[in-house]
């Protein structure tokens, strides 16, 4: 990525550890990375140095993923910047509400963690519209896809655990 096109990710997190290792994950793919704690934090760096995408944790203290997101929509300088959201609440009682209401009328687009790498940098990629590299291999390829067949397959329910191994063997 040239220098004058690279991007730049805002990653909101509570935890420091999630922070360091998404910030890795982007740095390392050659996107310029800024960090925030909570959403408070993340609407003044924001508000500092605008990001080309926010990724953001749903549940933080002080001020929520959801609260973020939400202010985020009321000012006009933001409210174009794409948003993916990774959680790892999506489905329990803490950040379910919540999810479910920013899945429909935000931003619908969304990683569980624990997310790895390849992913979580693909989905920044589509969500910025960059091309993937051309130098990927297949077998990182088949990584990649098996890494997020993985992530969506955590969280699901029964039936639909049946339903994709039916999928996969060819029934």
């Amino acid at each position: 990525m040239s220098e004058e096109h690279r991007k730049r990710i805002l990653v909101v997190d509570d935890e420091a550890d999630v922070r360091a290792y998404l910030s890795m994950a982007l740095e390392d793919a050659g996107f310029e990375v800024m960090t925030a704690a909570d959403g408070l934090q993340a609407l003044e760096m924001a508000r500092q140095n605008l990001p080309d995408l926010i990724s953001l944790d749903l549940i933080m203290p002080r001020h929520s993923g959801a609260r973020c997101y939400h202010d985020l929509q009321k000012d006009k300088r933001f409210a174009k910047i794409p948003v993916l959201i990774v959680t790892g609440h999506a489905r329990d009682q803490l950040g379910r509400a919540d999810f479910e209401e920013m899945t429909m009328s935000g931003p619908g687009i969304y990683l569980e963690k624990p997310v790895s790498p390849d992913s979580y940098v693909s989905a920044v990629r589509k969500l910025l519209g960059l091309e993937t590299s051309a130098s990927n291999s297949s077998s990182s390829s088949a990584g990649q896809l098996r890494s997020q067949l993985s992530e969506a397959l955590a969280g699901a329910d029964e039936e639909t655990l049946k339903r994709a191994l039916d999928a996969i063997r060819g029934k």
